[in-house]
């Protein structure tokens, strides 16, 4: 199982969206489930959901570690390694 090399990019974030995907809300969009970025903060829709606003954060960005945004989940993802966190 691969490991992520990209803890240290993770920061003390302030998400860009208590509401919904930041995205989809300015767009009209809707979303499956809510995933933060631990590098800026951006809150973004899944892959499940029709834009996948989070994978194109990371496309756009670089920014390589989100984490789900649902209440009562606590998991993290690196995008780069496709490793749990």
């Amino acid at each position: 199982m691969a490991e992520c090399t990209h803890v240290t990019e993770i920061r003390d974030v302030t998400p860009s969206s208590t509401e919904g995907c930041s995205d989809c809300l300015a767009e009209g969009g809707r979303w499956v489930h809510l995933r933060e970025c631990l590098v800026c903060g951006r809150v973004g829709c899944c892959d499940s959901s029709p834009a996948k606003h989070a994978s194109a954060h990371y496309r756009e960005t670089g920014h390589p570690v989100m984490r789900s945004f649902e209440p009562g989940e606590d998991w993290r993802w690196c995008f780069v390694d496709e490793a749990a966190v």
